[in-house]
């Protein structure tokens, strides 16, 4: 009776196998209770079959329940198949290795492959529903489109969010327990896609392609600071110590052939005495004080000294030809030490002699010629007819010498930390000096500014400074104060990009040094501000006015020159109401571009009054000599002839009227 029982019950066991009733995480198996014998006993749910798991319409499940009772034998039927997928899942999901046989090493599947070994199929089924027997099937079809043993082919991954399914392939000779793999673009120059879609027809399959492994690119991320990452960081770093290291000697070797050209200029400029013929007319007669003697008769002596930079100094004198008039006499030691009593001249005896004068640099010479000499009378016509000539006027401006400073002519230490810009600097024959704090201390007379002669050459009519710094804004009010100046014009807002002038004002009463500022009143015009300052130093007191003009844009010149007329205009007014005091302070930024623009427009419209003809060439020229760079582009030297045009233009409408 029992073998006739078990014999049927064997049997449907084994058509159940075939269906692939014990595959797939749709079978589940669930502990009821274990024989002492030790082995497990099994209720099986059968929830779906092949049929089934390719419809795809959803159609409704139907479940049965088999209860057997598996003795020995059960424990023979395919004990590798059966899967506990109700039992909590580790982190190593076994599901992305379904098709891994028994007793092959699973590290394998599931591993960082490298992009180039991968493979990507699209179905149009859903990848959730395929169990072990569908995968065993989709695996088989894969390897007969290539002609390959259904081995080599890998399930790597299921990608439910793009319903696909991520695979490699292996090649035939690989070794046990290592990983190999063949390139996607190979396998897929085998793959057959005809018998890929006759074998495989029910999955759908809509797309095959390679595609980036996600943990391989986290694999190569880790891989940033590797050994040859490090050898290139290192090289790179090689290279920009080199280049760094280069552009330093380049640099000074720069410097030492500025230093050489100095120091050949310095030499041209020495003084050469000779010896010179002179007439023997007296007896010789000696001086016991006098290194240099002469051996004849006193003459008269005519001397015309130029200040330096300004033209060749001469020395003119009329005596009469013969022996040299100078013997040395025995120098002794507070002269050879180099005292500044080492050598002196007894002129009592020269009579005649040729001009002797420093030499300058021919390029230096020229330039200063053309900055004393250079002249071009403007009529009123004429000068219509040049402003509508814009580049007749930029080729002439063009050739006016800048005359900027050389650092070294300047004899005061530190004086560049009173500087805002390195190449501007105050000429030093008509630089401002201020008193001194005390007598060894230099730079307390220091200020970048210069005097700026007037119409008809008239001396310290302007003041042309740059604007102040944090560091000079007491030096500033102290020239105010000292130059007893009736006006400051500021032609630069504080900021243009950059800082160009800090707010050295106060709003109703600030100390600077040992000047006190009080603001009276503020009166806002059109283009600019004016402001009434008291002064008062002690027990004295001056009264200041302050124009603000905001209206000149930054790096370009004005699109209307009435603003700066007007401005102009209330400047002469003030300062014909002050006379007898100070020059008029003019700064922008740097105290050479609007500043000039400003102080040539005043000039040049005196003389427009005055003589009915303006030369605005001659007039930079003199501003250039008084301070470098004056008038610095030529767009600001169009546009002084803009501005005297038309102050011509209403001057003669009003003399009419």
């Amino acid at each position: 009776m029992q073998r006739a029982v078990a014999f049927p019950a064997l049997c449907l066991l084994l058509n159940l196998h075939a269906a692939g009733s014990f595959s797939g995480d749709n079978d589940r198996f669930l502990p009821i209770h274990q024989r002492k014998s030790g082995k497990p006993i099994f209720i099986h749910r059968h929830v779906q079959g092949i049929e089934k798991s390719l419809d795809t319409n959803h159609q409704k499940t139907y479940k049965h329940n088999v209860r057997s009772l598996f003795h020995s034998k059960v424990s023979n039927l395919q004990p590798g198949i059966i899967e506990k997928s109700t039992f909590p899942r580790s982190a190593y999901d076994p599901s992305l290795n379904l098709l891994a046989m028994t007793g092959q090493d699973l590290e394998v599947e599931n591993l960082p492959v490298p992009a180039v070994n991968l493979i990507v199929v699209t179905l149009q089924m859903d990848v959730n529903k395929l169990n072990r027997t569908l995968l065993q099937l989709f695996r088989r079809g894969v390897a007969s489109s290539l002609g390959i043993q259904p081995q080599q082919v890998h399930i790597n991954r299921l990608i439910g969010k793009k319903n696909s399914v991520e695979l490699f392939v292996s090649p035939a000779n690989r070794k046990a327990g290592t990983f190999e793999a063949l390139p996607s673009e190979e396998v897929l120059q085998s793959l057959d896609i005809n018998v890929l879609h006759q074998s495989l027809s029910q999955f759908g399959i809509t797309d095959i392609s390679p595609e980036t492994n996600v943990l391989q690119g986290q694999h190569e991320a880790d891989k940033i600071w590797s050994k040859e990452g490090f050898y290139a960081v290192v090289i790179f770093f090689s290279i920009f110590v080199i280049i760094v290291t280069c552009l330093m000697v380049l640099y000074r070797l720069k410097e030492k052939f500025r230093f050489s050209l100095r120091r050949a200029k310095e030499k041209n400029q020495e003084i050469h005495l000779s010896p010179i013929p002179l007439q023997a007319t007296q007896t010789e007669t000696k001086t016991v004080n006098a290194m240099v003697q002469p051996r004849l008769a006193p003459k008269a002596v005519n001397t015309t000294v130029d200040p330096p930079n300004r033209g060749t100094a001469d020395i003119k004198a009329s005596i009469s030809a013969g022996p040299s008039p100078f013997k040395m006499k025995p120098v002794g030691l507070q002269e050879r030490r180099g005292s500044n009593v080492s050598l002196t001249l007894d002129m009592s005896g020269l009579g005649s002699v040729d001009p002797f004068a420093a030499v300058p640099i021919p390029r230096e010479k020229v330039s200063l010629e053309y900055l004393q000499t250079a002249s071009r009378v403007l009529t009123k016509s004429q000068l219509q007819d040049t402003v509508a000539t814009s580049h007749v006027l930029q080729t002439e401006f063009m050739e006016i010498p800048m005359n900027f400073v050389d650092p070294k002519e300047i004899d005061i230490p530190r004086h560049g930390t009173k500087n805002r810009y390195k190449t501007i600097l105050p000429n030093p024959l008509s630089r401002v000096c201020l008193k001194p704090k005390n007598a060894t201390d230099a730079l307390s007379t220091y200020i970048n500014a210069n005097y700026i002669r007037g119409y008809g050459g008239k001396e310290r009519a302007f003041i042309a400074t740059q604007g102040p710094m944090i560091t000079t804004v007491n030096d500033f009010w102290q020239m105010i104060w000292q130059e007893d100046s009736p006006v400051i014009v500021m032609i630069t807002k504080l900021k243009e990009k950059n800082e160009k002038c800090v707010l050295y004002w106060p709003e109703k009463r600030g100390i600077y040094g040992k000047v006190e500022v009080l603001v009276i009143g503020v009166k806002e015009c059109d283009n600019y501000t004016v402001r009434d300052l008291t002064l008062k130093q002690g027990s004295q007191s001056q009264n200041v006015k302050h124009y603000w003009y905001t209206s000149w844009p930054d790096h370009k010149t004005p699109d209307s020159a009435q603003p700066l007329l007007q401005l102009m205009l209330d400047v002469e007014m003030d300062r014909m109401a002050s006379a007898g005091r100070g020059p008029i302070v003019v700064h922008c930024s740097a105290g050479i571009g609007r500043t000039g623009c400003f102080i040539a427009t005043c000039i040049g419209c005196q003389q427009l009054k005055e003589e009915g003809v303006v030369d605005i060439l001659s007039i930079v020229c003199q501003l250039r000599v008084d301070r470098g760079g004056m008038v610095q582009t030529s767009e600001q030297y169009e546009f002084v002839h803009h501005a005297l045009s038309l102050y011509e233009s209403r001057h003669s409408a009003e003399a009419i009227q």
